[in-house]
């Protein structure tokens, strides 16, 4: 209503039209400013007040643009944090696209408050020690995907021989990998470590991806990111009484079934390879989990569980 008409709405307008009392109406013309950039008011000779959208079609309903910039920004950060540069160029451009639509108050608004907010965050990128990746290699490996097309890479060390590889997908974390197959090697997926991926072209030769392979379910077979098919199995871990709840929030694995005893202490079931990964997170819970399956697991986290931790992950 407030868009389709020239001169604007009224709380008698909206009274008649929703059949709601005056106050009511009045707090639908607070969300109605709260949901719009471009909403002004206008008072009539007897003191009426109209609601109306100025912008002419088809940009006339043009929602608040806070949490899109928020959005847009906190992406733009994380991806300069994880080396991907082209894709932070992208979302910084459209985020300065969304800027530049809203009228010069709108625009100011809308800045302040994101910026506001990021400022809330405190800490956009995870704290944590990262590996840094190579600009220029990450910008190769997602034009490789979006080919898909063939890469030739340098990996390993810096006078490595060239090898040439067919990209799947990447796993972004603290240390992040490249998932390829290298033909010349074999039709096994493998893992590449970005950070030792020291130059990257991509080819101009196209290339079919493994039949069925999708990245969530190849990643969905280890714990963390690294792959190892001889350990992949069912994994039982049982946490104490006093680290029920606490382990009762944590999502370790997409497969994991919680199984509450009556004891109070917590069994927590999944499907998934990497033991090292897995001793790496359950060393932070001290003695308050036991590994009881599998005795590979089991034998590596032996004589590592520490009574003295005073505080649980």
């Amino acid at each position: 209503m407030a868009a389709s008409r020239r001169g604007g709405v009224s709380l008698e307008d909206i009274c008649a039209e929703f059949g709601v009392s005056h106050r009511t109406a009045q707090r639908m013309t607070e969300a109605l400013d709260t949901a719009f950039a471009n909403v002004t008011t206008v008072d009539d000779e007897d003191r009426r007040r109209y609601w109306r959208l100025e912008t002419p079609p088809p940009e006339r309903l043009q929602p608040r643009q806070e949490t899109t910039i928020e959005a847009l920004e906190i992406a733009a950060r994380d991806a300069r944090a994880q080396g991907r540069f082209h894709h932070a160029r992208a979302l910084e451009d459209l985020r300065d696209g969304l800027l530049a639509r809203l009228s010069p108050r709108d625009a100011t608004r809308s800045e302040a408050d994101a910026e506001a907010v990021l400022a809330g965050l405190g800490q956009v990128m995870r704290p944590g020690p990262t590996v840094t990746l190579h600009p220029a290699v990450t910008d190769a490996m997602i034009e490789a995907l979006r080919g898909p097309f063939r890469l030739r890479v340098t990996y390993g060390s810096a006078d490595a021989a060239p090898r040439v590889i067919e990209p799947h997908g990447l796993l972004l974390g603290h240390r992040s990998y490249l998932v390829a197959r290298q033909p010349s090697r074999s039709g096994t997926i493998l893992n590449f470590r970005m950070d030792r991926i020291h130059a990257a072209e991509v080819l101009e030769e196209s290339f079919a991806f493994a039949p069925g392979f999708t990245l969530e379910d190849y990643a969905a077979k280890a714990f963390g990111v690294y792959q190892d098919p001889a350990q992949y199995g069912e994994v039982v871990w049982r946490f104490a009484p006093e680290a029920a709840e606490r382990a009762a929030e944590f999502r370790f694995h997409p497969t994991q079934v919680l199984e509450p005893q009556d004891d109070g202490r917590l069994i927590v079931r999944f499907t998934a390879a990497g033991w090292l990964e897995m001793a790496w997170h359950l060393y932070q819970w001290g003695d308050k989990v036991e590994v009881l399956a599998p005795d590979g697991l089991r034998a590596l986290v032996d004589g590592y569980r520490r009574p003295d931790f005073d505080a649980l992950p």
